[in-house]
């Protein structure tokens, strides 16, 4: 709002000695410029959120609570037959974490799968109906199983083996395939073949020293073929290019106020704004906020008590976004 006021004083500056006409369009361009700008803060979104504190909730723009199933939570999606998928964190009924398919609509668990090692992080559905899983613990790998559970493939990861809950976040499986990842301690993203588990390609995310925490955690391949990257306790996201260069990056010190706060999800909207999550954020200070590319805020959500490990945009002022999108 500011940046429209500034406009319409330059506009009216400019104008003064013109005729009454050309100061009358200037005047209606400048309220225009103040509505675009108001309109960006009135955007509304809806969507799921996943944590261990609020578990998984489905946030309605309004901010009210639409659903809520009471299991600590990763990471999820809504999918395309309308049920809700989601990765557990350990509990009594999963110990080593797990992967459920549920339906909001009466709580239904229609897929169930027991993790097999220390901690689930991820879970995919493909349209094969088939389900990919990142398992974490002493042999670090990615499991694709049908409906039934079985096992029908499995691949290794090739990261650090000390700390289990530290060895990746959010696994993708890319439009050709292949599996991205990011391994947090090891400060790298990698892009490995499913059916050989070599390692394809690898981005560095410690090009300000390993101190700054720069773990990545979220890893999004663009349609550019950038990949756009949260960096969790580095507070920080980075878009890359195929060689690995930055070419887009955005922090606190870029938005004048501390929203980052532990940046683990990042979704990337197709207007080309960017929402993250703080996941150390509590009480009243923002959970999620939509940022511009040119670095503008122009949507907070401040709800719930604390904050949010990943999630998934669904509506835009009534408008329903593409499924399983950039996430």
């Amino acid at each position: 709002m500011h940046a429209c006021i500034r406009t319409l004083f330059q506009v009216l500056r400019v104008t003064a000695s013109r005729k009454a006409r050309s100061v009358g369009f200037g005047i209606c361009l400048a309220m225009f410029c103040c509505m675009a700008c108001a309109d960006d803060h009135h955007i509304r979104h809806s969507f799921l959120g996943f944590g261990k504190a609020n578990q998984v909730v489905w946030v309605g723009e309004d901010d009210a609570i639409v659903w809520k199933f009471d299991y600590p939570a990763s990471d999820g999606s809504i999918l395309k037959n309308g049920n809700v998928l989601v990765a557990l964190y350990p509990t009594k009924e999963y110990p080593a974490g797990g992967v459920v398919e549920v339906n909001p609509k009466d709580d239904t668990v229609v897929f169930s799968y027991q993790g097999q090692q220390a901690e689930v992080s991820t879970a995919i559905k493909r349209d094969n109906g088939n389900y990919v899983i990142a398992e974490l613990g002493d042999e670090p790998r990615v499991v694709e199983v049908n409906a039934r559970g079985d096992v029908v493939s499995m691949m290794p990861f090739e990261c650090q083996k000390k700390n289990a809950h530290m060895q990746t976040r959010m696994l993708r499986v890319l439009p050709n395939g292949n599996y991205i990842a990011p391994h947090l301690l090891d400060f790298a993203v990698k892009e490995y073949d499913p059916e050989t588990g070599k390692v394809l390609r690898v981005f560095a995310t410690d090009d300000r020293g390993r101190d700054k925490k720069d773990w990545p955690f979220t890893a999004i391949r663009l349609q550019s073929g950038h990949t756009l990257i949260g960096c969790t306790n580095g507070n920080r996201i980075i878009e890359i290019d195929a060689a690995g260069k930055i070419v887009w990056s955005v922090d606190n010190d870029d938005l004048g106020e501390d929203l980052f706060d532990d940046a683990c999800g990042v979704q990337r909207l197709a207007n080309g704004n960017t929402v993250v999550t703080s996941y150390h954020a509590q009480g009243d200070r923002v959970k999620l906020f939509e940022v511009t590319r040119d670095k503008r805020v122009v949507w907070k959500y401040s709800g719930m008590h604390a904050g949010f490990h990943h999630f998934q945009i669904l509506t835009t002022n009534g408008k329903t976004l593409e499924l399983n999108g950039l996430r």
